[in-house]
């Protein structure tokens, strides 16, 4: 299925395909603060709709995970990594997509933290 999703202004927007039944639900100092539910899909699967100029980025950490954001209205809908195998991946936050019903998903608790 293709999910549409944008930051809050709209000035960031993506499309991504996949089957949304799960997403990630981390304590880590980053995800807690921002209320992240996020859903994996091979970066193939992910489409940037509006401009890459119109991103800003955010990394910590180890750096090998970068979070994009809207600079104008400071949402975080997406971010970019690799998996354990080495495959490009966007983590998508759910919050940030149109007509899902967050009650629906089963929520994967992650140790962030521990990490």
């Amino acid at each position: 299925m293709k999910y549409e999703g944008s930051c809050h202004c709209g000035q960031v927007s993506f499309a991504a395909e996949g089957e949304l039944e799960k997403v990630m639900e981390c304590n880590c100092s980053h995800c807690s603060r921002k209320g992240y539910l996020l859903w994996f899909v091979p970066l193939a699967d992910f489409t940037l709709t509006s401009a890459e100029s119109e991103l800003s980025t955010y990394t910590f950490n180890k750096h090998v995970i970068k979070h994009h954001f809207c600079p104008k209205c400071g949402c975080a809908p997406f971010g970019f990594g690799t998996d354990r195998s080495g495959a490009e991946t966007a983590a998508i936050n759910v919050r940030c997509l149109e007509d899902v019903e967050l009650s629906n998903l089963e929520r994967i608790p992650v140790d962030g933290r521990a990490l």
